[in-house]
Parts: C-alpha cells; structure tokens; sequence
C-alpha cells in the first residue's frame, strides 16, 4: 500500500509543484491551512505531514502544537521559506524530524521524505 503524505502550504503555486513531485512515489493529500491540515489528521491516515511554517491565522509552529496536543504522532518534516534559525529550531524542539527550505530541489524532498518514511 502506498504511503500517505499530507501537504500544508497556503500557498497554491507550492501545493501543486509539491503534489507533481511526490504523486509518482506516494498518495497525496492537500491542505491550505491549519485548521484544514487538523481535519485531515484527525480523519484520515497520513504516514507523514509536510508542513510550511509561514501561514496566516494558524502558522505550521502552531499547528504542529495543537496535533501533539491532540495525541497525533504523525513524523512532520516542516517547509520554510524565511530560513530563520529560530523557526527551524523551535520546530526541530518540537519534535519534527527535519525541515527543508523552499524552494527546494525535486530530488532532497523525495530524499527527505522516504527518510522520514524509513524512521518511522
């Protein structure tokens, strides 16, 4: 059975090239928010979540607060645009597994994210 990644982006342009690079490997769902990402989790099996930071109403930091809170252990691999040392540290001391910086190469986000699949 294939692995299901959840992609959370409030960003459209990023949520298309994302699903075109993972569809061929993987099932990809979509979410262009927060809150839409927790209704997902909560309701469906995803084997990992690529989360952007950088989200209006409810930022990826925030949203990856309030699944923990809910008891999801789903690996997150959280997307930044801004690159800050702060953002990627406080998600890293959350509990992410790792992060990847936008935009990115095709080729280290599928790297990235059959290593996230194999820690499982």
């Amino acid at each position: 059975m294939r692995k299901r990644i959840l992609v959370v982006d409030d960003d459209a342009m990023n949520l298309k090239r994302t699903r075109l690079i993972l569809e061929k490997h993987y099932n990809v769902l979509l979410a262009e928010s927060g809150r839409e990402a927790l209704d997902k989790i909560l309701c469906e099996r995803i084997d990992l979540i690529l989360l952007d930071i950088a989200m209006p109403i409810m930022d990826g930091l925030e949203t990856f607060k309030r699944m923990k809170e809910s008891g999801v252990e789903t690996p997150v691999i959280f997307l930044t645009a801004s690159g800050y040392e702060e953002d990627v540290r406080t998600a890293i001391s959350l509990g992410a597994i790792n992060y990847l910086k936008k935009p990115f190469f095709p080729d280290e986000l599928l790297k990235r994210v059959a290593s996230g699949l194999e820690e499982q």
